[in-house]
């Protein structure tokens, strides 16, 4: 049941933001994969690669502490129900964008694209909006103190060098009510 559980916010979210968005604008914009013919913008493609596997592996990697620490999914209406503060979270408070972002700004670098250049720029603004507004209150209502300790600790969408080492009580032992 788990399983299906992230299989249907995966293919809500992530799914239609990194997938389907970007097909619709290449086709709308005539935008071809392929090799670019000179120099620079094939260095770029080469970055883009790069960027690409760093994103994919944040998500992913973000996406299994949601599944086995935080028993829940990425899913607004399915949330982790312990507070996940491990791993790629000791460094970023949001590592799944954060991942998706690099996707999309990889997805752009590839395909040496405008159009997907502007998505990934929409994307981060939707972002820098909806998490303060609503992702952050709402997740200091269901893990209060140890949220607030972890938000004071970890920055929001740019990871810090050094890992945060969290106080005992907060890796998760915080059931939500």
């Amino acid at each position: 049941m788990m399983l299906l559980r992230h299989l249907l916010s995966v293919a809500a979210l992530p799914f239609m933001v990194t997938i389907v968005i970007p097909v619709w604008l290449a086709r709308r914009n005539a935008v071809t994969v392929g090799v670019a013919g000179s120099v620079p913008p094939m260095l770029l493609q080469v970055v883009g690669v790069g960027v690409l596997g760093i994103g994919l592996a944040l998500f992913a990697s973000s996406l299994r502490r949601f599944a086995t620490e935080g028993e829940g999914t990425l899913a607004p209406w399915d949330p982790p129900r312990r507070l996940v503060v491990r791993g790629p979270y000791r460094y970023v408070r949001n590592p799944m964008i954060s991942g998706v972002l690099l996707i999309l700004f990889a997805e752009a670098m590839l395909l040496l694209s405008r159009a997907h250049l502007m998505w990934a720029l929409t994307f981060l603004a939707m972002n820098a909006l909806w998490i303060p507004l609503f992702e952050e209150p709402q997740l200091a209502g269901r893990f209060g103190e140890d949220y607030e300790e972890y938000r004071r600790n970890v920055p929001r969408l740019v990871p810090r060098l050094r890992p945060w080492e969290a106080r005992p009580h907060a890796l998760g032992q915080n059931k939500e009510p």
